[in-house]
């Protein structure tokens, strides 16, 4: 019976550091996240493609988003291991930043965009929202990276 007990004691050892390294740790796929995020990707853009109008005439639907992506920030704040999707939704939600909070922010304050801006930040707008949605569905080390690299340009 020593026997058994010596070779299960460096396994059970070895499992129980390997699990407590938050290094090694990542968010498991959520669905809701993922949901969510293909959600305010499809209204973002929509919303986006009005910004040749007033801003007024959208500000409902604006401010919708806005809160949608205040929830994600604290939704993704509160599950373990998930500090990169968190931060992601941060730079998302912040209208200091160029992405669509920031977009929102611009078009309130100066009024109709010219349609070339809006095409351009279009693109980058759904392209952090594809490197989300891609991160969310599979966290493997190339999403991840892909995520990191935003979040540092950003």
């Amino acid at each position: 019976m020593k026997l058994k007990s010596t070779k299960v004691l460096p396994l059970l050892v070895a499992f129980f550091l390997f699990n407590s390294c938050n290094v090694f740790k990542t968010a498991l796929f959520d669905q809701h996240s993922y949901q969510q995020t293909v959600t305010l990707k499809v209204e973002s853009l929509a919303l986006m493609d009005k910004a040749s109008e007033p801003y007024a005439n959208h500000q409902a639907k604006a401010e919708d988003v806005l809160l949608e992506m205040q929830k994600m920030v604290e939704y993704e704040k509160n599950k373990e291991n998930n500090n990169i999707t968190h931060k992601m939704w941060e730079i998302m939600a912040n209208e200091e930043r160029n992405l669509m909070a920031g977009f929102l922010k611009r078009w309130k304050n100066q009024g109709p965009l010219n349609q070339v801006f809006v095409t351009e930040a279009k693109g980058q707008i759904a392209e952090a929202y594809d490197v989300l949605i891609k991160y969310e569905s599979k966290k493997s080390t190339t999403n991840q990276n892909a995520l990191l690299n935003l979040i540092n340009n950003q």
